[in-house]
């Protein structure tokens, strides 16, 4: 059994200000993510009307925060903030979705595609290459808040968390972190900087909503699912069922890729 490393969420205090490792992640994830994005957009065929950090960002920032926030409202406690409606504002007391969150920013692209005349694909495809980086950042703050763990194992790798319980479980977060975050950073980076990959649109964005999807499901099997959900049946968890479509969708954009290439 590996001993979890009791880390303060909190950075440091100024007062009544906290300033917390999840709320660094955040910060963390979405300006690396727009500085590579901005660096890949420099690479041909380039969008000449994004502007990553004067516009886009907000943008991005907005998706994220609104569609997460919305995504768990209705896809994990939709019961509960029915009868308490005030509290879906309580951003400080968490809950954030990673499926509400991609519906936001997907509906923040298509928003600001339409406002600034930029290929809808190509910048899907930005951001595909750049999700990771925020997804890894995210992870390690569930991990150090000790929250979103896995289910008890008794595997050399178990760790036992903070308000879990006694028995060791899977540190499912670190899982995701690796498979979501590194692996498909990693995947999406060589596709882009030493392939054409750009000059199939919907491609990048293919091989990240398959590879999010398969990993997301994969991991589930780890992960403790949420106590007010439980499985849905047959030990089938609400991210599983919410990631199917994502690999689905991503099978559909990988071929649709492969039968076009983009004119420049």
């Amino acid at each position: 059994m590996l001993n979890y490393p009791q880390i303060d969420p909190i950075i440091f205090e100024i007062g009544p200000l906290a300033i917390r490792w999840y709320s660094l992640a955040y910060v963390a994830g979405i300006v690396l993510g727009c500085l590579y994005a901005d660096y890949l957009n420099k690479k041909p065929p380039s969008q000449k009307n994004l502007k990553v950090f004067d516009d886009f960002m907000t943008w991005v920032v907005l998706g994220i925060v609104i569609g997460g926030r919305l995504g768990y409202v209705l896809f994990y406690n939709f019961s509960f903030y029915i009868y308490h409606p005030l509290d879906i504002l309580k951003l400080w007391e968490g809950g954030m979705s990673f499926h509400g969150g991609f519906l936001g920013v997907v509906t923040a692209c298509i928003i600001y595609c339409r406002k600034n005349k930029i290929d809808l694909m190509a910048l899907f495809d930005l951001a595909a290459c750049t999700a990771p980086i925020g997804l890894f950042f995210g992870r390690m703050a569930n991990f150090i808040n000790g929250e979103l763990y896995g289910r008890v194992t008794d595997s050399p790798v178990g760790m036992i968390f903070p308000h879990a319980g006694s028995l060791p479980r899977h540190p499912s977060q670190l899982y995701e972190a690796v498979l979501e975050g590194l692996v498909l950073l990693i995947i999406t980076s060589i596709l882009v900087n030493f392939t054409r990959a750009k000059e199939k649109p919907g491609l990048l964005s293919g091989v990240f909503l398959f590879g999010y999807g398969l990993a997301r499901i994969i991991v589930e099997n780890f992960r403790e699912p949420d106590d007010q959900i439980g499985f849905l049946f047959a030990n089938v968890t609400t991210g599983q069922m919410l990631s199917v479509p994502m690999v689905l969708g991503g099978i559909g954009l990988m071929v649709y890729a492969g039968r076009k290439r983009l004119k420049i």
